[in-house]
């Protein structure tokens, strides 16, 4: 009995090891993907100075809520922080973006750009992110609450 129980805490250890390195590079990946990118915006940067500041903050936001996610993997708490990052997400584009309407003051030049309509699909689209977490959730408890069928 007592092999049994130091067996199933070496699997539990080993899965939260697995997941740990997963998380790991899943938020590696994703860093380094920005880390990228962010070479060839530099110089859009250059012209909005506050621009690379709320990028840099989205991507770590976004990173921590996809390791947390990553190691809650096959809990519940898994799809809240899937429902948690769907709705940064949403959040994050209507604030960014000042409700669709971008102003930029280029020396003596004024530009606003208005794009409520793309800012619209994208919010729907991420929207469906969080409709699709919140039925994982319930597909999830729906599972452990009823009794496999053999």
């Amino acid at each position: 009995m007592l092999y049994e129980t130091k067996k199933d805490s070496q699997g539990g250890f080993r899965k939260f090891v697995f997941r740990a390195a997963k998380a790991t590079i899943k938020g590696s990946v994703f860093y380094g993907a920005y880390f990228v990118l962010s070479q060839y915006m530099a110089p859009v940067f250059t012209l909005i100075p506050s621009f690379q500041q709320s990028i840099e903050a989205f991507v770590i936001a976004y990173t921590v809520l996809l390791v947390a996610g990553e190691l809650t993997w096959g809990t519940v708490y898994q799809h809240f922080l899937n429902v948690a990052k769907a709705l940064f997400v949403v959040g994050y584009l209507i604030l960014s973006t000042n409700s669709g309407i971008i102003e930029l003051n280029l020396s003596s030049i004024r530009v606003a750009v208005d794009f409520k309509l793309v800012l619209t699909f994208a919010v729907l689209l991420s929207l469906l992110g969080v409709a699709k977490a919140v039925l994982q959730a319930v597909n999830y408890m729906s599972e452990r609450a009823e009794p496999p069928v053999l």
